[in-house]
């Protein structure tokens, strides 16, 4: 996921700030933050944002194929 590389006033950058808060949690673990979507900018202004295929977590019923 392409986000922000730049530390901003509180000196983290954006996928920083998203770990920080997604192990903030109680109980959580390293996977809770890892990636589940990339986005890819084509550079005329429209992105796509696609759900990655190791996401642990990913919309939908769990109990059907995304085919069904």
């Amino acid at each position: 996921m392409t986000t922000n590389e730049t530390p901003d006033e509180t000196g983290m950058t954006d996928d920083e700030k998203r770990r920080d808060q997604l192990l903030a949690a109680p109980g959580a673990v390293e996977d809770d933050a890892a990636p589940r979507i990339d986005v890819t900018d084509r550079g005329d202004g429209i992105k796509r944002i696609d759900i990655r295929d190791d996401a642990a977590v990913r919309p939908g019923d769990p109990t059907k194929d995304p085919e069904d």
